[in-house]
């Protein structure tokens, strides 16, 4: 995923989008195709703990409308209060310093700042890791309904009980190797342990 982000280096394969070929050397690359990634660890590569929640949640568009073209203040905190209001952040105000909020209220900051950005693609990186039950469930509900409306989104977790909640085809991996691909009837608890087990017997 990192790589289809271009945050990682290609060293084979192709990324495809709507059937055409695409070229993704850098996360930009991904950003103007539509792609959004929520990192896997929030504090190293998603939040900006000294900027505010608001310049957090812009921080993607602004980078695709590009530094040279700032929004203004006013749209800014048009942005940010939007959601703020739809994603239930809890922050004293849009100008909280992003690194005061708990690890749930960060995590959905990163989220907003990709959902802003309206992609349509959405890379979600052990998106509930290390948040209370909660807010854990929100992101999971918020993610289907995502889903629902038309957003392909790719959920990563390695809890296999999350994945049933909240997936309708899942691939199995070990290793960086794709192990095994379940959906429908297939996707059961048994089904995906007997997969992983499978996989490591072939390796």
């Amino acid at each position: 995923m990192r790589a289809i982000f271009g945050a990682d280096r290609v060293i084979g394969g192709t990324v495809k989008k709507n059937g055409k070929q695409v070229k993704i050397a850098k996360p930009i690359d991904a950003m103007k195709n539509g792609i959004a990634y929520l990192p896997e660890d929030r504090k190293v590569d998603g939040i900006i703990g000294d900027l505010s929640v608001r310049d957090n949640i812009v921080l993607a568009l602004q980078v695709l409308q590009g530094f040279f073209k700032p929004f203004s203040k006013a749209k800014m905190y048009e942005f940010a209060d939007e959601y703020i209001k739809l994603l239930e952040i809890k922050t004293a105000s849009a100008d909280t310093p992003i690194k005061s909020l708990s690890g749930g209220n960060q995590q959905k900051v990163i989220l907003a700042r990709w959902l802003l950005m309206h992609p349509e693609y959405l890379i979600l990186d052990e998106p509930t890791r290390g948040i209370d039950i909660g807010t854990k469930i929100e992101i999971q509900k918020l993610v289907l309904k995502l889903a629902s409306e038309g957003m392909s989104v790719t959920f990563i977790s390695s809890e296999t009980d999350e994945m049933l909640r909240t997936c309708s085809r899942l691939v199995v991996m070990r290793d960086r190797k794709v192990v095994g691909e379940l959906s429908g009837d297939d996707l059961t608890q048994n089904k995906i342990m007997s997969t992983i087990a499978g996989g490591e017997a072939h390796e």
